[in-house]
């Protein structure tokens, strides 16, 4: 494709491929999982295609093998459509003298029939989350910093980032990383997200298991787990919020339900507590943190513009904090590590704690700017870091203020102070 965007994801997948038989990529509908996958496979079966989807699905049942002839890498779409293709392609892996690189299945959801899979397919597949484009892979982002270089202790300490507006910022956070909207302006570029809350509403929703979904509920509910995002809300809190803020409300099994069904299309993704071993673990919450997959579906179920965000700060702030931390997902994916939170019962929290699998860690806060802000999440990080140190645990490898406003990285008394628009992983 002549106008493809190279995504972090090429490369984790490339990897996986030539390490395991058969990778599964996931992810919400529209970060561009087919598209991606496109650019490796040497044969394409795409099970949701209108003028093959009933013979293919007829094909699965009377002889899956038929489905999964063609060239290595076989890319097969959409393959939660007819779960039994996972067994059948686990056999093949098996059994092949092919033991690397045969198969990329993508799907858009968990499938309803999940349980009629025998086997899990561990040492046979990898699997990969693809998420929509962090501002990296967008080109809204120079790249100085490097995540890798900072744990390698490489990287430089001051360099540029682009220069980008508050209003420049609260448009990416409305538009969002959906691939299909990289590039376009105004409200052709912020209608991506708006439609997507819509198929999610209208009909995703109920398709992922086949339950007969509310609309309206679904979307009272999305719109209270926008307004919650970035906190460590319970089930209850989603229902109180509903309460406050609309005529009809929902009991927390109806809640708990439709937040199982968001979080099985990912379109909802929480943050996981971190929880070190500080021998004072009763004191540390360990409630995960409410997220979307990306800012522009809260911003969307809000109903809320980039001159909304511009006029109200402190909600651009929470918004900013959501993007920032799709970003860095993206990028600890491509160093094999992941991203959690940190908060305990005194009220000390740190935005995101960056972990990689050797146990290498780093610790992030996250403002949108302004010298007051970073010299809060200066002291923030001082204090998390003096309680690791004085309970003996190894300290991190280095800690971050990443900033929304401002487009020049600095180290200040051995932090660093970081734009989103300089980083990549």
């Amino acid at each position: 494709m002549a106008n493809y965007l190279k995504r972090i994801a090429d490369d984790i997948l490339a990897f996986k491929l030539s390490a395991m038989g058969a990778v599964l990529v996931e992810g919400a509908k529209w970060c561009g999982k087919t598209t991606t996958c496109e650019q490796q496979a040497k044969s394409i079966l795409y099970m949701a295609d209108p003028q093959t989807r009933a013979q293919n699905l007829k094909r699965a049942e009377l002889d899956v093998y038929s489905l999964l002839s063609g060239a290595k890498p076989r890319l097969i779409d959409e393959w939660q459509d007819a779960p039994q293709l996972w067994d059948a392609i686990r056999f093949v892996v098996d059994h092949s003298d092919e033991d690397v690189g045969q198969y990329i299945l993508t799907g858009s959801s968990v499938p309803p029939q999940a349980d009629t899979i025998s086997h899990t397919g561990t040492g046979r597949f990898a699997r990969i989350k693809m998420r929509p484009m962090s501002l990296w892979e967008s080109g809204e982002s120079s790249g100085a910093i490097s995540l890798s270089e900072l744990f390698a202790g490489t990287s430089a300490r001051s360099a540029q980032g682009m220069d980008h507006s508050l209003a420049d910022l609260a448009f990416m956070t409305c538009r969002g990383g959906w691939p299909q909207a990289i590039g376009r302006k105004g409200e052709r570029a912020l209608i991506t997200a708006k439609e997507y809350l819509e198929g999610v509403v209208e009909s995703d929703l109920s398709r992922v298991d086949g339950v007969v979904r509310n609309p309206d509920r679904v979307r009272r509910l999305m719109r209270s787990c926008a307004r919650l995002q970035g906190t460590q809300s319970n089930l209850s809190a989603i229902r109180k919020d509903i309460q406050a803020n609309d005529l009809k409300s929902l009991d927390e099994d109806t809640i708990q339900s439709y937040v199982a069904a968001l979080k099985r299309i990912f379109v909802i993704e929480d943050l996981p507590a971190w929880t070190p071993e500080l021998r004072t673990k009763g004191s540390i919450r360990t409630t995960d943190t409410r997220y979307f997959v990306d800012p522009s579906i809260a911003a969307a179920a809000m109903g809320v513009g980039p001159g909304d965000l511009g006029n109200d700060i402190r909600t651009f702030g929470f918004f900013f904090e959501a993007m920032a931390i799709r970003d860095l997902r993206v990028y600890m994916d491509a160093l094999r590590g992941h991203v959690e939170r940190y908060h305990d019962k005194t009220g000390l929290e740190c935005d995101a704690v960056l972990h990689l699998d050797d146990g290498r860690y780093a610790l992030v806060e996250i403002k949108l700017g302004g010298e007051t802000l970073i010299g809060e999440g200066i002291g923030t990080l001082n204090k998390l870091d003096g309680l690791i140190r004085s309970k003996g645990m190894r300290p991190p490898e280095f800690k971050m203020v990443l900033t929304g406003i401002g487009s020049f990285a600095y180290e200040e008394d051995g932090i660093m102070i970081c734009p989103l628009s300089a980083l990549k992983q």
